[in-house]
């Protein structure tokens, strides 16, 4: 099956260094609060466009097991937690 990306905003809790925001330490999503054990990976994306954001992404484990993607933007300063879901599916799929 098919399956779209969904970005839902978050509020974060980082280690904040020079750079500003760099790593996330903890985040809350619907209500639990998920404390990041370890950041399994991080890269970032820009584009081609200058005026077209850049996003760093952190793979992360939670202290529950529990495997998440975070998205930062920082030109916007914010967080966005990224996950797939199935398509919907309508009378004509």
């Amino acid at each position: 099956m098919k399956k779209e990306w969904v970005f839902e905003e978050i509020e974060v809790e980082c280690y904040a260094g020079y750079k500003g925001q760099e790593t996330p330490r903890a985040f809350a999503h619907l209500g639990k609060r998920h404390e990041i054990f370890a950041i399994l990976d991080r890269w970032y994306e820009e584009g081609r466009d200058p005026k077209a954001p850049r996003h760093d992404y952190f793979k992360v484990r939670t202290k529950d097991g529990e495997i998440f993607l975070l998205r930062f933007t920082p030109r916007y300063q914010s967080w966005t937690l990224c996950r797939q879901v199935p398509f919907p599916k309508f009378s004509n799929n």
